[in-house]
């Protein structure tokens, strides 16, 4: 009983290391994949007792990053099939532009994310996910891949699709410039 306690505490603490230190980047992810903020930290909680039920096999993965955003991938495919995502009502109207009293910098920051994200929703799901594991998780081609559970030359065939239909987009043209 000590040896299998031990082994527990032991995964207990690899786990929690893990959520510790990616937690923020698979939030982002699963935002950038297509949830608000607060769905994001349910889909990545959702995948990570999933992970955690499976630690050994995540542990014994050849890429535990790769196998942890698959899961999340996953996670939120299914999650989009559960629910409806047509209107989202608010008790809260937008503020008009220019009247919040908040810094230029940091409304060209929100405007940034916004034409971003607006760019990322013209992509195919598929798309989408392999510019977010690629660019956003920072996986290799092999790792996301794995992490889609198709061929490494789909990963390219679908961001090259994505990257021309990014390339396109008007809202992006500004963002291109400074950098």
């Amino acid at each position: 009983m000590g040896a299998v306690g031990g082994r527990r505490d032991r995964d207990s603490r690899e786990f929690d290391e893990y959520v510790a230190t990616h937690w923020p980047r698979l939030v982002r992810a699963a935002v950038l994949l297509g949830c608000t903020p607060t769905e994001a930290e349910d889909v990545v909680q959702t995948a990570l007792v999933r992970c955690l039920v499976a630690w050994r096999r995540v542990r014994a993965a050849d890429d535990r990053d790769a196998y942890v955003h698959r899961v999340l991938v996953n996670t939120f495919v299914s999650s989009r099939r559960r629910r409806w995502h047509g209107e989202r009502p608010t008790d809260q109207l937008p503020e008009p532009p220019g009247g919040s009293g908040v810094d230029a910098g940091h409304e060209a920051g929100v405007d940034d994310r916004d034409a971003v994200t607006r760019a990322l929703e013209k992509l195919s799901a598929d798309q989408r996910a392999v510019v977010v594991l690629r660019y956003y998780a920072h996986l290799s081609e092999q790792q996301t891949a794995v992490a889609l559970g198709v061929p490494a030359g789909t990963v390219k065939s679908r961001l090259s699709r994505a990257l021309k239909v990014l390339a396109s987009d008007p809202s992006l043209t500004d963002l291109r410039g400074a950098r």
